[in-house]
């Protein structure tokens, strides 16, 4: 019975890949999120005011 639930799977669908595919995941969105802190905090510092239209 096992077997045949192994053949419907698809070769790059073991758990080892399945495991490394969340970390990847994970990782897109910790670094996504650290780019717009960045982002965030180099707006703050260089004076958000330019980005309202006040010159």
């Amino acid at each position: 019975m096992s077997v045949a639930a192994d053949d419907n799977r698809r070769p790059r669908d073991s758990d080892r890949h399945r495991q490394q595919r969340s970390k990847n995941v994970f990782m897109f969105f910790f670094l996504l999120a650290v780019a717009a802190i960045f982002f965030a905090l180099t707006i703050v510092r260089m004076g958000g005011g330019a980005m309202t239209g006040k010159l």
